[in-house]
């Protein structure tokens, strides 16, 4: 493998992706309001980005709950669709690939955010110690703790999914070319997936397979919108993200879920090792290889990226794309200035979460 495998085509079920350089999900808070809706601003950001081999979408609310951060869009109304359709119809005239993340935030949330100033819902009734982007006391946007959850009732859970297979249409709708349901960050499915969270007695919890059952159900009934080749799931085994805690059982579960993912046919499964990208104890090669060995479908990793770090692990055949989170922010061009040997440019921190255009589409392509 040469040195430059990242800037070759891949395929990924029925799309030949133009190289292996993936655009991560980047939630950058700038939908149009009232109704988190995508608009022209959005699109204009995406095209510009489109020459990654793949973009995936900032993190999409698949319902009203399944919000915890403001101004994020979601995938669940008409208005919304018509959106997208303006996203992806602008990445395509520009010859990119775009799937569309599916999400729902579970416990990290808080009531000004929520429905009828409701509880967020979790597998459980655990609070996180983390934060959100809501309204704090005196009314204004801001970090706010989350607020106490409330554990889902067993004949509410189907329910939850149903939202999921109905963001999945609505994203079929809006010409999305798949979609990649977000199992990671210590979001709603991740907090069915952990033995520290997950203490359920029903049939959603107690076992390696009943946690899983969650994230399965949702899996099987988007694949029944789009087929198999066209679904993709984002994961963070041993990930701390959105105070999770030390989960002890979190290979033997990762493990097996990729046997589920195999069986099902899912078409990639991108991991996110928070270990590179934050610093702290991440999974190891061995891991990677083990369930390489159990899920045999297209693998992405994600963490913190470099140039060089990519190349080194995709000729190892630790994975066949490489996803980059950052550098896609400042650098709308990345893969060509990889290709051309460019220096990056570095993005603006103060920028990144809600805004206008300055720090979101006003970075330069290269000349």
């Amino acid at each position: 493998m040469n040195s430059m495998q990242l800037l070759e085509p891949l395929q990924l079920g029925p799309l030949t992706l133009a190289n292996r350089c993936v655009m991560a999900p980047l939630t950058r808070c700038r939908s149009k309001q009232p109704g988190n809706i995508p608009w022209q601003l959005n699109a204009q950001y995406y095209a510009q980005r489109s020459g990654a081999g793949l973009i995936v979408s900032e993190a999409t609310q698949v319902c009203a709950q399944g919000q915890g951060y403001l101004w994020t869009p979601g995938m669940y109304t008409p208005d919304q669709m018509e959106g997208w359709r303006l996203v992806t119809d602008a990445v395509h005239a520009k010859g990119g690939r775009i799937h569309a993340q599916l999400w729902h935030v579970g416990r990290i949330s808080h009531r000004s955010v929520q429905p009828d100033s409701q509880a967020p819902v979790s597998c459980g009734n655990s609070q996180s110690d983390s934060t959100c982007f809501a309204i704090d006391e005196k009314g204004h946007p801001g970090r706010v703790h989350c607020d106490q959850p409330r554990a889902l009732a067993s004949d509410e859970i189907p329910g939850v999914v149903a939202q999921f297979v109905h963001a999945a249409r609505v994203a079929k709708q809006a010409g999305f070319d798949g979609v990649q349901v977000h199992g990671a960050n210590g979001y709603l499915p991740d907090q069915f997936l952990s033995s520290v969270l997950n203490t359920r007695t029903d049939a959603w919890g107690g076992s390696v397979v009943n946690r899983s059952k969650f994230l399965m159900e949702v899996v099987r009934g988007v694949i029944g919108v789009w087929g198999a080749d066209r679904v993709g799931v984002r994961l963070s085994p041993m990930g701390g993200f959105n105070t999770m805690g030390h989960d002890t059982q979190w290979r033997e579960q990762h493990l097996e879920v990729a046997r589920q993912f195999q069986r099902e046919g899912v078409v990639y499964v991108d991991l996110i090792n928070q270990g590179w990208s934050q610093g702290v104890e991440g999974f190891d090669e061995g891991f990677i290889r083990d369930y390489r060995t159990l899920y045999r479908g297209v693998v992405f990793l994600s963490g913190g990226f470099t140039l060089e770090l990519a190349q080194q692990r995709l000729a190892s055949r630790l994975c066949d794309a490489v996803v980059f989170g950052r550098p896609f922010i400042a650098n709308p061009d990345l893969p060509e200035r990889f290709r051309r040997g460019i220096p990056l440019t570095t993005g603006n921190p103060s920028t990144y979460h809600g805004g206008d255009e300055r720090g979101y589409t006003d970075y330069a392509a290269a000349t």
